[in-house]
This record gives C-alpha cells, structure tokens and sequence, in this order.
C-alpha cells in the first residue's frame, strides 16, 4: 500500500512539472499556445562541453527558443552494442546544458544524420553484417536502427528529459531526409518509412514526430522542409503546421573548394518570407558549425573545418552581422507571436512580385511587405501611406504603420576577424621539431599483411573503418626471360581511393587523389620491375566516407581493381592482370598502432637533421598555451596532408597543400536573387583550409603542450605557429534614424579608422568619402563617445552628426572602429 502511494505520488508531481506539447494547422503547441519557435543547430561532438555553455547562452541571447541536434550512430555505437557517451559525446550532458540555459531542445535521432559526418552517421559494422541493406526493409537494418533508437530515447526518458517528463525535448525526429531518394527503393521505401513512423511511435515519447524532406510522411508524423527556401512548402497534413527544420544558413566546404558565403540579408529574407506565408518553426543549420575532430568529417572530402557561415562562427565566435542582424528578426517576429499564430490571414498582391500579407486579431494587426523582385525596389502604397521595399527583401510591421525590420537593412556591426601570433611564446615562428619515419619496411619489401586473398576487397569491408589507412600488398616473380621484363613497363590501378600512394621494391613511384568530385580515376606510372621478386604495395587512403544518396553504403571505396601491368614494345602490347593475385592487406599504419601522438609515447623521437618535405613522417614539437581566453587555432600553412594531435587529442585531417582554383569568386556579392552553394565564393587560389580549431580545454594553461604530426604527403613544419582570433575592427554602414552599437567583444575601442555621414562608398576595411558629407567631425564625435568603452551606441541622426545635403538621398553613417 505504501508503494501505491509513493507511485501515485511520483506520477502526481511529474505530471505537475509536464509540458504538454501538441501541434494543429497553424502551430506547434506548448501547454495550450500556439508558438512561434526559433531554432538552431549544435551539434555537440562538433565542440566541447567546456564550449557549450557558451555556445547555448549565445544561441538564447541571440534569440533562439531551442537548440536542434542530431545524434551520431557511429559516435556512440562503433563497435556493436559496446556504447560512448564520454566527452564530447555525452548526449545527455548536452540536453542538460540546453535545459539549463531555459530553452528548448529538438531531438534528431534518425539514426541517419547526414550532416557531412562520416558515413552519414551509421557505424560501419552495420555494413559489414551479412545481408545488410540500408534504409529499406532489411530485417537486420531495422532491428538494429530499432535498437539503437530504442536506446537513445530509454536514455532520454531516464533523465526526465522529454516535455512530456517536464523536460527540454519538444520535438523528435524519425529517419532524415528520405522523401529525397525515396523512389530508388521502389515499394520497400514506402513500406519502410510507415514502420518508421510506427516505430517511433511506439517508444511513446509524449512529444511530436517530424519527418524532413518526407512529404508522404504517415500521421501523425508532422512533415517539414528543409532548404535555402521553405516559404512555398506546404505540409501533407491541414492539421500539421508550416515547419522548417533546416534553413541552411551557408554551406559546408570540400577539399579543394572555396570558401561559401550566404549573405545575412538573404537568410534574413528567407526566414522573413517564410514567416510571412505561414510558417511558425524556422531552425537554423547551421547555428553553430563547429569542427569535424578526428575521422567524423564525411563527404567524401568534407574539411576538418565545418563552420557552415553560421551565425556563429566555427570557434564560438559572433559571425557579424548575420548574428545580430537575424537576433533583431527573432526579437521582431516574437513581438508578434499571438498575431501570427492566432490572426486571420489576408494577402495583397500588387504585382511584379511584390505584395502585402496581414496578420489580424480583435487587438490588432500585423505586416508583411514582401518584395521577391530582384533587381527593381518596391512601392507599396498601404492605408493612406507610401513604403519603399527594396528589392529580394521584406519589411515587418508589427502595428501595420511602423517599419519595425526590413531584411535588407542591416543595422547591426560587421565584425572583422584577425588572428594573432602566440604571445606566449619568445619565438613562436619557430618551433624546435623532433621527427621519426612512420616505419614501412614489412610492407615495402616484404608486403606482409595481415591476412591474404586472391581478390581485391573494398575498403570499408576490410578496414572496418577503423583508419583512413589500408594497405593492398602482392608479389610477382619475373623469370630473366620474361617477355615483359625487356619492354618499357607501367603500373596501372583502376582506384576509387581518395588518395593512393604506390610503392614498387620499396620505392614510391607516385601517388594520385581525386580531383572534381572524380573518386573513381586510374593511376598509371612507369616501373622498373627486376628479375625475380617484386613487391607491389599501395597504400589506400580514406578521406571521409559517403554520407548521403540511395544505396550510399555501396559506393565502392579503395582499390577493388583492375590492377595491370602494361608492358610495351613498338605497336605491341601486352597487359598483365594482378586483380586475382594473393593480395595481401593490413589496416592503419605503425605510428597509429604504437599511439606516437600520445604525450606519454616512449617512441624514439631524433632532434638531429629534421628533414623537410619528406612523406610518411612523424614530427612533434612542444609549445606554451597562448595567452588570454581568445579560441586558438595552429596555422599548418607549409604542410601537405595529414592528421594532427594537440596532447593527444585528434583536432582532424588537415591538408593545406590543396589549393582552390583560382575561378569563380566574386569581389562583390549581391544578395539580391535566390542564393546557391556557388554563389558568393571566396579564397580562389588558396589552401581549402590553412587554420585549424585548437579548443582551450585541449591545452595546458601552465606548461608545455605537445603538437604531434602526421605528414603523408611530405610538407615544411618550419612554417607552423599557434594563433589566437578575435575581432580586429568593428564597421557600421547605417541609415539615419536607426541606432548602431559597436562592440570589441569585451575588449576597448582603441580607435576610430573612419568615420563619414553622408553617402560613404565602399565596404568595411576599403570605406571611401562619398559625395556629400557633413561639416561635423564624425571622426570626432566618435572618438568622444566610443574610444576605451568596450560599446557603445550611436544614434544615427542629423542632430548629432549635421544634415549634409546629399540631393534627397538617404543619408548614412559608415564607421570603422579598431579594436
């Protein structure tokens, strides 16, 4: 009797603490009220416990209302049922920092993720199972995505963590994306995706189900959008409101791609018109990037670098003004939440692509001025007053009077980022280098592996995805009177490797990666085999596996042949087919096996002749931790391609020796017309990626650190040096009428670079006088009221800074602040 009691006790006080989460045709619902809810995504084993706080708090500041994650399979399962959830990977710790910030949190557990994360977050046992097919109905994928779902939310529930258990997680997500790539499974796909939805449904959450991209989505699965654009989307359901679970506020970069940009007016215009057309759920991918530690980033050749041009910048930085700019829209939009959940909806269109969308209640009304012109401003004329829309933009008027927001008129800073040398440092150019070859000499000329085929295996099937790294090693005997021997002599491997290097007897005759997006090339190099033994051994390389499109599990990856020697003589030739010799193979390398990036590592390391540009080479030198609380990165400007350790801890593959093109970035970027990945490129002709993310809680505030590298391809560690960034100069280009605050980051304003109110020209760091400027000393005035404050705010007015006379025009204020 007295444990009913105690039950009927606890079940009491947990349903007083629930959160009752619901959903109808216009809103998701909280405890009765339709909301209007701002997203964004973290995902938490792309930063550090030590940073989330940090990163959450900005996410609320900024105007969020929850925090979106994926969960990664293979993170946590990487080997069949033995879990980790330490570190970076403790999910729960991360669900817990969000609650404890007051927000939200939406709950992607697919298990497919995507996300640009290796193989698509699944874990490659699951592959390597007999019979195994991917995202169908196979029974053995369904038990196992069954159980690893199964267990994530047993987790969750243990914690309280659901609404429903008065905790953070309002929403949850089933599969990722399918709709997409659907129709390659035929009937299977469709009867797959409705057991996913009874799947789900079953682990009885007490919270929504969202499916993304899924527009048969099965109820009471709620379908949403994912895109650049969501405002035309509309749900498979009158009863399932407009949501949009990916607004991609950039996008991700590959190896030998340039940097993307999206400009802040056109995710700021997206979220405005979607909103204005009904949408009520908007969540940003990315809000914060991140870095893809270790082997997580997927592609193939998805940079270690993963900071998407979110709001906030790969190491926790403000992305300014896009953060700023879009914390004004949420403020704005959130102004208006019971007019938009709950007003009557009237539109007007005036033509040539503009119109006016009303929101109306019994206590007021709110606008929308919309303008998807991308060349021509607009002129609305709406109850008895003129607004001038500017092109591919939107204007919001809470009270349908008072321009509150227009999505291309910035009116937050631009903060320019610099990075600084290591002052903690004497010398910090030159690190003192100790180094050690990675030691090949079994595999070179004895191609001992560790077991042997006569056939040539994908990689994934034999690595287990346990290194980049497999070797695929023969031998062949010519006799002195071999017809081949006397002719010139190639090796020619049909690869799918990302990266392939060859050895013959011990010597590299040459190595080959894929090059635009071409991950199936051949390698040919001419050889001088010898009579008797040769060995041939290739060493396959992995840069981060397939993560996206039907059947992707089965792209081939490594060597799978046919491997040739072609032998020629005038007009003959003759090919000699290796495909169905014993191969035999060993995954990773020695240096990898003996853990050399260990501090502790006993290896021996030679300070004597450190050699330069040499492949397959380990080197390590010792550095002090930068001084202050700035992120630190290690700039890798010298080397070629390889994986770095900072006290053991992988900070990812880095390969800077692989330049952009030096086409197709634009000087100037208009953010007027719809955007696309190619669209708004920079850093043509220059390394995919130079710096790398060191997280603070890596280091050794007091003491040495050690830097351990792993240099394949053969580079200069001379150039190496650890660096701090932070912001540099603050610029403002602002109309008058509006306020502009200016902020170091917590550092003083030292001093004001330039300053004009007029019609200033040019961008922040190239601002030129304009035409018309006022006789007031704007340098002045600034100086005044901004040097040595950490902010300060600046009304942008003629009463402050004079009344130039600029021909009717708008005046303006553009400002450059140095930190």
């Amino acid at each position: 009797m007295v444990s009913l009691r105690v039950l009927l006790c606890f079940l009491l006080v947990s349903s007083a603490y629930a959160t009752i989460v619901s959903h109808d045709g216009r809103a998701i619902t909280i405890d009765g009220h339709r909301r209007v809810l701002l997203s964004g995504s973290i995902h938490y084993p792309r930063s550090t416990p030590e940073m989330w706080p940090d990163l959450i708090k900005k996410g609320k500041e900024g105007g969020l209302d929850a925090i979106e994650t994926y969960v990664f399979w293979n993170a946590h399962e990487p080997t069949r049922r033995q879990y980790d959830f330490s570190g970076k990977l403790d999910l729960i710790r991360f669900l817990k920092t969000v609650q404890d910030e007051g927000l939200y949190g939406v709950l992607r557990i697919g298990p497919y993720a995507c996300a640009e994360w290796n193989y698509g977050g699944f874990p490659m046992w699951l592959h390597n199972m007999p019979g195994m097919v991917f995202r169908t109905t196979n029974k053995a994928f369904m038990d196992e995505m069954q159980n690893f779902t199964t267990m994530i939310v047993d987790m969750v529930k243990k914690e309280n963590l659901f609404a429903s258990q008065g905790g953070p997680i309002i929403l949850a997500q089933i599969e990722n994306e399918y709709g997409n790539i659907m129709g390659s499974y035929g009937e299977s796909g469709k009867a797959y995706i409705k057991w996913c939805a009874n799947m789900a449904q079953s682990l009885d959450v007490g919270i929504p189900w969202i499916m993304c991209q899924q527009n048969d989505a099965p109820q009471p699965m709620l379908n949403t959008c994912n895109g650049f654009y969501c405002d035309n989307f509309v749900p498979n359901n009158p009863n399932t409101p407009k949501m949009w679970t990916e607004n991609w506020t950039g996008w991700f970069k590959q190896w030998g791609g340039k940097n993307p940009h999206r400009t802040t007016e056109d995710v700021a215009f997206s979220v405005a018109r979607f909103f204005q057309r009904g949408g009520t759920f908007n969540n940003y991918y990315m809000y914060h990037g991140g870095t893809n530690f270790d082997r997580t980033a997927g592609g193939p050749y998805i940079t270690t670098s993963y900071d998407y041009d979110a709001p906030l910048d790969e190491y926790g930085n403000l992305n300014q003004p896009k953060y700023g700019h879009l914390k004004q829209l949420h403020d704005v939009l959130h102004s208006m939440e019971k007019t938009l959940t709950y007003g009557n909806i009237s539109t007007i269109d005036f033509g040539n692509s503009a119109s006016a969308t009303i929101y109306k209640t019994e206590e007021g009304s709110s606008c929308f001025f919309g303008n998807g012109n991308e060349t021509s401003d607009a002129t609305i004329s709406f109850q008895g007053k003129s607004y001038v829309v500017p092109a591919w933009s939107v204007t919001i008027l809470p009270d349908c009077k008072n321009e509150a927001y227009n999505t291309a008129k910035i009116t937050t800073q631009t903060s320019m980022m610099i990075k600084k040398p290591n002052e903690a440092e004497d010398s910090p150019s030159t690190l003192k280098w100790s180094w050690r070859p990675e030691n090949m000499d079994n595999l070179l000329f004895k191609g001992k592996g560790e077991f042997t085929k006569r056939q040539l295996f994908d990689q994934k099937v034999v690595s287990n995805d346990q290194s980049d790294y497999l070797w695929y090693m023969t031998t062949i005997k010519f006799k002195k009177r071999d017809p081949l021997l006397g002719k010139s002599m190639s090796l020619r491997v049909n690869s799918t490797a990302h990266v392939l290097h060859a050895f013959v007897n011990g010597q590299n005759i040459g190595n080959q990666h894929a090059e635009n997006g071409n991950f199936h090339y051949v390698f040919e190099k001419d050889v001088k085999f010898k009579s008797g033994r040769n060995v041939i051994s290739l060493l396959s390389i992995t840069v981060g596996l397939a993560n996206y499109g039907a059947f992707f599990e089965s792209k081939p990856t490594g060597i799978t042949g046919p491997i040739s020697i072609i032998g020629r003589n005038g007009d003959e030739t003759i090919v000699k087919d290796l495909s169905s010799h014993k191969w035999s193979y060993k995954t990773g390398l020695n240096g990898f096996e003996h853990q050399f990036f260990r501090t502790e590592s006993m290896s021996k390391w030679s300070v004597q002749s450190v050699p330069f540009n040499r492949s397959m080479t380990w080197y390590k030198a010792t550095f002090k931790a930068p001084l202050g609380n700035n992120p630190v990165v290690v700039d890798l400007l010298g080397l070629g391609k390889g994986t770095a350790w900072v006290n053991g801890n992988n900070i990812g593959r880095y390969w800077p020796a692989f330049i952009s093109s030096e086409n197709g970035c634009s000087a100037k970027c208009n953010y007027r017309g719809a955007y696309h990945a190619e669209k708004c490129l920079t850093n043509c002709g220059e390394p995919t990626q130079r710096w790398y993310h060191v997280p603070r809680s890596f280091l050794n505030a007091e003491g040495d650190n050690t830097l351990v590298l792993f240099e394949e391809m053969g580079g200069n560690p001379s150039l190496v040096s650890f660096q701090t960034t932070r912001v540099g100069s603050v610029c403002a280009n602002v109309y008058e009428k509006n306020f502009i605050e200016l902020s170091c980051d917590r550092k003083p304003i030292s001093a004001i670079k330039f300053a004009s109110f007029g019609n200033p020209d040019g961008n922040c760091g190239t601002f030129e006088k304009g035409t018309c400027e006022s006789s007031n000393s704007t340098v002045d005035i600034l100086t005044q009221e901004c040097v040595g404050k950490e902010k300060c705010s600046i009304d942008v007015s003629t009463e402050k800074f004079g009344a130039p006379d600029c021909n009717g025009a708008a005046r303006r204020l553009a400002v450059e602040a140095i930190c």
